[in-house]
């Protein structure tokens, strides 16, 4: 997987610019445009600061079948966020409950 290309992809189906990208992500749009200048790789933090502005997880941005991955908007994220700070005793109570609704 070409990650550059991949965030090139995901912006232009947002029709977002660099700079767009850059507002939405918190980077500059030097630090953007140097990866591409110097086909470098963004960092991992970076890459989540990414995801983040495309409202993805990191798991999602590597997904080798895009087809089927599954895009979370922001509230369905810090759901799945505080869920996963749940013990395991918790989570199946909240799924018993969810189900119930």
């Amino acid at each position: 997987m070409n990650v550059l290309n991949k965030i090139t992809t995901m912006r232009k189906e947002r029709h977002w610019t660099e700079y767009q990208l850059a507002e939405q992500s918190g980077l500059t749009q030097s630090t953007i445009s140097s990866w591409y200048r110097k086909n470098t790789l963004p960092s991992i933090p970076s890459l989540q600061k990414i995801c983040d502005a495309f409202e993805i997880t990191l798991s999602q941005f590597f997904a080798e079948d895009c087809e089927n991955a599954v895009l979370l908007n922001e509230k369905q994220f810090e759901l799945l966020n505080a869920i996963s700070r749940l013990s395991s005793t918790q989570q199946s109570s909240l799924l018993d409950f969810l189900n119930k609704l």
